[in-house]
């Protein structure tokens, strides 16, 4: 189990990004939060398997209008007991 805190940047906003992430994370089991940035960026903190966390992005990717140009991701500490992903 891991955690990362990942800021997507392109076009991410606007484009049902949020409403995937949070489709994708419940189907591929990972929990956290995802919300949009002042910034026109998503940021996102996303805890499961490296496998499934990779799922969701690789979902969110699919999406159409969505295209994220770049992303900064870094590992932080597991939450440990959180259940469910929300959008804010």
């Amino acid at each position: 189990m891991i955690r990362r805190h990942i800021v997507f940047y392109g076009w991410v906003q606007g484009v049902g990004f949020r409403y995937r992430a949070r489709h994708a994370a419940e189907l591929y089991g990972c929990s956290g939060w995802v919300r949009n940035e002042w910034d026109g960026s998503v940021t996102m903190e996303i805890q499961g398997t490296e496998e499934q966390i990779d799922s969701v992005i690789l979902a969110v990717e699919r999406g159409s209008f969505v295209r994220i140009e770049n992303m900064d991701s870094r590992s932080i500490p597991v939450v440990p007991d959180e259940r469910g992903f929300r959008a804010e």
